[in-house]
């Protein structure tokens, strides 16, 4: 078996499809243990990763490893270390809920009973119910307490609670954040929802344009994201100028600047560029990561990391 110190390892990945580049030279390499969130615009080839990774889809270059094997070559025990969740949580509607524990429990030797019962019991699910009669929540617990039970090295989590109420979001985070089952593996969670990474993340993995942008955890990444608010009686400082400029808004005749790596100099700035007054802001991690996307989604050449 086949371990080191990172479940997942990139460099030079490159995908493209036709004229369209999902991937450009990826170098990504994500350490063991944690919950690690990997977030990005529509397009920045999160899903195209994920696809590589699990074996789905081969890289037009690059490569790409996981769990300490290539991608490429996956074996059944390889993929038996692996537990996966998408949005569709696809299961076998004609199948009652007793059979597709049994079939689970027969193909994995690392079944953990604990912990499939520690997340179901979240869920009012009952064995005699086909798949097909359970709700998008209770089917989302119940693929996650599956692929928690398997005993994975590593869970790769994709857009699960998309499509979700919220009381099933709810119970879906609740029963991955207190399965004992994720101390022992390595958690990857994709999603759009900043509330749901605030909660869940250790790690904070940006992607754009196919391209690593950032990564570290989210309070780190917060803290180099301020909001200023500056009242300045005409047009203002060039936008050009604005070091660390994200998103610049005017409301109500007030300047408001979102910035990234700038200290009390800034306020400075703003006063010498005629500001009557200045004020710093707390920033969510909601507004600092859409903020840093949507800057470098227009200018992708410029990149901080």
């Amino acid at each position: 078996m086949i371990q080191n110190d990172y479940v997942i390892e990139t460099s030079g990945l490159s995908k493209r499809y036709g004229r369209k580049l999902a991937l450009d030279h990826l170098d990504l390499r994500v350490p063991r243990g944690r919950i690690h969130a990997v977030v990005g615009a529509n397009g920045a080839g999160k899903s195209t990763l994920f696809r590589i990774l699990l074996g789905f889809l081969p890289p037009t270059a690059g490569t790409a490893r996981i769990l300490g094997r290539d991608s490429q070559q996956l074996t059944p025990d390889d993929r038996g270390r692996i537990g996966f969740v998408n949005e569709e949580h696809t299961l076998p509607g004609w199948m009652r809920i007793a059979a597709v524990i049994e079939m689970h429990r027969r193909q994995y030797r690392r079944w953990n009973e604990a912990a499939f019962q520690n997340v179901l019991g979240h869920y009012h699910v009952l064995p005699e119910q086909k798949v097909s009669q359970l709700s998008r929540g209770e089917r989302a617990g119940f693929n996650l307490a599956l692929a928690l039970a398997q005993g994975p090295e590593l869970l790769v989590l994709d857009e699960p609670t998309l499509g979700l109420d919220v009381v099933a979001k709810r119970a879906f985070l609740e029963s991955l954040m207190y399965s004992n089952a994720t101390d022992e593996c390595t958690v990857i969670y994709c999603s759009h929802q900043m509330e749901e990474i605030e909660r869940v993340a250790d790690n904070l993995i940006i992607l754009e344009r196919g391209r690593l942008m950032h990564m570290s955890a989210p309070d780190d990444f917060c803290a180099r994201v301020t909001h200023w608010v500056a009242d300045i009686p005409f047009k203002g400082p060039d936008p050009m100028s604005v070091p660390g400029l994200l998103q610049l808004q005017r409301l109500d005749g007030l300047h408001h600047y979102l910035v990234l790596d700038q200290d009390e100099d800034f306020a400075e700035f703003l006063r010498a560029s005629g500001a009557r007054s200045v004020q710093s802001m707390p920033v969510s991690l909601d507004r600092a990561v859409n903020g840093f996307l949507a800057k470098n989604h227009a200018a992708p050449t410029q990149a901080h990391a």
